[in-house]
């Protein structure tokens, strides 16, 4: 029941005990006697007076039995009202208090529910920080990766076929020699060095194996990056 329903309901038990307060009022009052004075009659000179003081009582005049049941119809009526006006006083009372402590319930849950939005929005952004940084990751990894492609697959193809034929000691230093100038910068990724990485991917296991043995007693350094690079080809498909 909502504050406007509740209180209609009270004003409808206040004017409900105001009209039979009036009506127990109209009742009281017209069983009261009526004043009225009475004119004696003066008595002739001579006459004797009587000697009884009882007068007959009016005859609109309740009883005295009339009057005490009227009073206590009154009275009845008037503790009924009291009683059913005191009880949707309570009855206000109690809507109130349940509703008060809705709003308490409804509060706790609505600043509930906010700290429950603003984890899951820091939750967000840490998520998507997350994936950034996985994206990044693997761009990197993905550059790192000395990859082929379909178009550079036959020549390489080819010119490890050449280098197979070649003596292990020869092979050797011409990839030297193509790596050399690369090496003195310090960058091992891209540029001539995988380009030679590329062809030694293509080149015999037993050749490769030849070439790289060369290579571990003129140039050490080389021959691990080689190594290292050999594992990071990919082929594209």
């Amino acid at each position: 029941m909502s504050k406007k329903h509740i209180i209609i309901a009270i004003a409808g038990g206040l004017l409900s005990f105001v009209a039979a307060f009036s009506v127990v009022w109209l009742v009281g009052r017209s069983g009261e006697p009526t004043p009225s004075v009475a004119v004696s009659p003066q008595p002739a000179a001579g006459a004797t007076q009587p000697t009884s003081s009882t007068e007959p009582a009016p005859a609109n005049m309740p009883t005295s039995d009339e009057s005490e049941t009227i009073k206590g119809l009154s009275q009845k009526q008037l503790k009924s009202l009291v009683y059913e006006v005191r009880e949707k006083i309570q009855n206000y009372q109690g809507k109130m208090k349940e509703l008060e402590l809705r709003e308490a319930r409804l509060a706790v849950t609505q600043e509930t529910l906010k700290k429950d939005i603003e984890e899951l929005n820091q939750l967000r952004v840490e998520l998507a920080a997350l994936v950034a940084n996985l994206k990044e990751q693997r761009s990197r990894l993905l550059e790192s990766k000395a990859q082929i492609t379909q178009s550079e697959k036959v020549n390489l193809t080819g010119i490890a076929a050449t280098y197979d034929k070649m003596d292990p000691t020869s092979a050797s230093k011409i990839l030297s020699s193509m790596c050399a100038k690369q090496m003195e910068t310090g960058r091992i990724q891209g540029g001539m060095i995988d380009d030679a990485v590329k062809i030694l991917y293509y080149m015999t296991e037993r050749t490769k194996a030849k070439l790289l043995a060369e290579m571990v007693t003129t140039e050490p350094k080389l021959a691990a990056v080689l190594c290292q690079r050999l594992k990071e080809i990919v082929e594209q498909k």
